[in-house]
């Protein structure tokens, strides 16, 4: 989140949840991805985050929208390409399932659900522009688990001719920023307005600042991690006593030497 608020773009994660507050932009954006129509959905609930159980990890979701026929769509942007993206995916889309249920209640509770991951690098390197993933039997691809679950992943650097023409334009929007017709011209028109809007802006600028605190204390936690490791094994070495190397640390011998055994550094 180092960028001017001015210069963000579609592909910022910040301002593609504010712009997919449009619900008539997300219902499309969803029809344009998956070549579908829906009638209707329900207004897209800002990066909803799903913490089932206090020592589970959280999910906050970039847009999450049901429609109405409650098929859950969950959109995320994601500008990096981090190895375990698959993996994500399928802990999100867990999530989503347990959210979506309570204990004791019938599986058939479970909605149809869609994963979408718009991705700005070729995540499979297959120059697909798009992925979809459902379960299917190894041994016969052409039967289906019929679990309703669909995993997406979009690549605006594809080379193959496997999308129409209005999904082909999002994608070079997404690659360049230049809209190339009426839908992405819409999407530039609402980020501009997001980026016009006084409150997101103060928001976003209050958002920075808590990512720049946490990653110096994270820096400073760093820097006082390793001043410790070099000092047990300064000690370990017998290079230095164990009083000189908490007076070092700045704390006392008994929690530098209780530090050493949490770390499984000391050896009486």
């Amino acid at each position: 989140m180092s960028q001017e608020y001015d210069d963000l773009k579609f592909t910022n994660d910040y301002i593609f949840a504010k712009v997919m507050r449009n619900k008539k932009l997300c219902k499309q954006l969803l029809e344009v991805i998956l070549d579908i129509e829906i009638e209707r959905i329900e207004y897209p609930e800002e990066q909803k985050v799903i913490d089932i159980m206090t020592d589970a990890r959280s999910v906050r979701l970039d847009v999450y929208v049901k429609d109405n026929k409650s098929t859950i769509y969950n959109v995320e942007m994601q500008t990096t390409n981090p190895r375990n993206l698959p993996k994500r995916s399928r802990y999100y889309q867990g999530m989503i399932d347990l959210n979506l249920i309570e204990k004791g209640e019938n599986f058939n509770k479970l909605n149809k659900s869609y994963v979408i991951f718009i991705c700005t690098e070729d995540i499979f390197g297959k120059g697909r522009h798009i992925y979809t993933f459902e379960n299917l039997c190894i041994q016969d691809t052409s039967l289906h688990l019929e679990d309703e679950t669909t995993k997406v992943f979009l690549n605006p650097h594809g080379i193959m001719k496997d999308v129409d023409t209005e999904l082909e334009n999002f994608l070079q929007y997404l690659a360049n920023g230049k809209p190339l017709d009426h839908f992405t011209n819409q999407l530039e028109k609402e980020v501009i307005r997001a980026r016009e809007n006084e409150e997101w802006r103060c928001e976003y600028m209050t958002l920075m600042m808590r990512e720049k605190e946490k990653y110096e204390e994270g820096r400073e936690e760093g820097r006082e991690e390793g001043t410790l490791m070099t000092l047990f094994a300064l000690v370990k070495k017998d290079l230095i006593s164990l009083k000189e190397a908490a007076e070092e640390a700045g704390i006392s011998e008994e929690l530098f030497v209780e530090k050493m055994q949490q770390a499984g550094e000391y050896r009486k």
